[in-house]
């Protein structure tokens, strides 16, 4: 039968310190957790940049939309119909690509700015985005709408037309996560004015009456 050692207090001592050395020394598995605590935070670094580049590239296209729109508008000869009108706003959706234009929405108006400097709207369209068509719909702003604080003061010259574009998109993170930026996205929206080219204003299915083809700047 073996006997049983009795180990004195010193040498306890002694075996718990070699233990602890040997502990500090052995960095098995150190690599792996350290990967574990910083991998949550490289997927939210990773995701957040993907999310901020593709709403900062949205927001640079919807400003480039809200331009076309007023250009195109203002290069007609005398007058535009909702024909043309759709074909304008038909543009955004092939500006807007890759990303989709459904969450996107945009409007059409002219104003005139008086003899006494107030801009009032004179016709008003908008239009709705779907992933491949646009659709004509009712306008949030209407003829004999002041606005006045809209427009700005460089551009409030008196008995002269503007034509006003405006476009909304609501930004949406990438498979509806919210993880980065929250579910219901980010608001974004750009205007642009421009003034007719080829004539003092631009009628739209009549609006402003025109005296002899000549605009009214009364």
């Amino acid at each position: 039968m073996t006997p049983i050692r009795t180990l004195w207090p010193t040498e306890i001592w002694r075996r718990i310190r070699r233990s602890a050395r040997a502990l500090r020394r052995d960095h098995h598995g150190v690599a792996a957790v350290e990967f574990a605590m910083i991998f949550p935070l490289m997927l939210v670094l990773f995701f957040g940049t993907v999310e901020i580049c593709a709403a900062v590239a949205i927001d640079r296209k919807v400003t480039l939309i809200a331009r076309t729109l007023s250009d195109l508008t203002s290069q007609a000869a005398t007058s535009v119909d909702s024909s043309a009108l759709t074909g304008i706003f038909t543009y955004g959706l092939y500006i807007a690509t890759p990303y989709s234009a459904a969450p996107m929405k945009g409007q059409i108006s002219e104003v005139y700015v008086d003899s006494n400097g107030k801009a009032t709207i004179q016709w008003s369209q908008g239009a709705t985005y779907s992933a491949s068509s646009v659709t004509l719909t009712a306008s949030t702003r209407h003829a004999g709408d002041v606005v006045t604080t809209v427009v700005p003061a460089a551009l409030l010259v008196k008995q002269t037309y503007l034509i006003l574009s405006e476009v909304n998109y609501q930004y949406l993170p990438m498979g509806g996560t919210g993880y980065v930026v929250a579910k219901t996205g980010i608001p974004l929206s750009d205007v642009s004015y421009t003034r007719p080219r080829q004539n003092a204003c631009i009628t739209y299915n009549g609006v402003p009456a025109l005296t002899n083809n000549t605009c009214p700047t009364s």
